[in-house]
């Protein structure tokens, strides 16, 4: 059974001012996901799951029905507010979406087969999504998921600091810890993160760090439904609360319930937390394309 890609585009992007995930980025309008669909596609994935809000379906839809037809198996669910465990309902003053474990729960009725899950304003790399249908093909089970680890010093952005989530691997490349980290930046040759107290602490440059590139089992479902009534009956009140799927697979790897394998990406990583961001990206991608990775027109 081929995997599937299930892409988190419900977020809107408050830094960056806009609707990003459907932003031309490519020579030919290409958005950043596109790419991330026609790398997955060609390391043989045979479905994307786009995980948005009701209230842009219409803009994606029209935007990707078409291109996508007869290419690849596409579905879609949404991530709203209100979409809760029964018996619990949504705080007025909840304005902030609850996080990507509660985005990936959104699509556990449509998914039945190991899958990927990203970001879609994250540009990954071809050989990013090679590794991860090759660890499907040969690794995944109940209780074996993996990520995706760039090298920190490739996922910095020059106009502004960065959050991170810090990995460290055994010696089996096992995931045994994953910090996040907050208000990372270069500082003069090195680079540095802010801790609670508000202190510099530097960080060495070939950290893994993940960037939200997951590989699951369907069984992860499960866990994210018990995980998540936790979290809601902790912290449903807090109006800036976030389920993150870091935290999720944390428990599960402590709890010695799953291994997590960390693969080794030598692709390019590259995002938009930044408007200043964006013409990095669309430089980059040009380059990519000019170097034959990329076809000028993509469908």
């Amino acid at each position: 059974m081929k995997p599937t890609l299930l892409i988190l585009a419900a977020g809107m992007g408050s830094r960056y001012g806009g609707l990003k995930q459907i932003d031309p980025f490519g020579p030919n309008g290409e958005t950043i996901l596109e790419y991330s669909v026609y790398d997955a596609i060609r390391a043989g994935f045979g479905k994307v799951v786009f995980v948005i809000r009701e209230s842009f379906a219409e803009a994606f839809k029209e935007r990707f029905d078409e291109k996508l037809n007869g290419k690849i198996e596409v579905e879609y669910v949404f991530q709203e507010l209100d979409k809760l465990p029964v018996g619990y309902s949504c705080p007025e003053e909840r304005e902030k979406p609850w996080g990507t474990g509660h985005a990936i729960l959104m699509a556990k009725d449509v998914i039945r087969e190991p899958f990927a899950a990203i970001n879609a304003d994250d540009f990954y790399g071809a050989q990013a999504f090679q590794a991860m249908a090759d660890f499907f093909n040969k690794q995944v089970s109940q209780n074996t998921y993996s990520m995706i680890g760039y090298l920190l010093k490739n996922t910095l952005s020059e106009n502004g600091t960065v959050s991170r989530g810090i990995c460290k691997a055994d010696s089996e490349g096992n995931l045994v810890e994953i910090t996040e980290r907050h208000q990372i930046r270069r500082q003069g040759d090195v680079i540095v993160f802010e801790n609670d107290d508000k202190a510099l602490v530097e960080v060495a440059e070939n950290t893994p760090a993940s960037m939200n590139f997951w590989g699951f089992h369907p069984t992860i479902f499960k866990h994210l439904e018990e995980q998540f009534k936790a979290f809601l009956d902790e912290k449903m009140t807090l109006p800036k609360s976030e389920f993150y799927i870091p935290s999720v697979v944390f428990e599960l790897i402590q709890s010695g319930e799953v291994k997590t394998k960390v693969l080794e990406a030598d692709s390019p990583w590259f995002g938009v937390t930044y408007p200043e961001d964006k013409d990095y990206v669309v430089g980059q991608i040009a380059k990519l394309t000019q170097a034959g990775v990329y076809p000028p027109q993509l469908w």
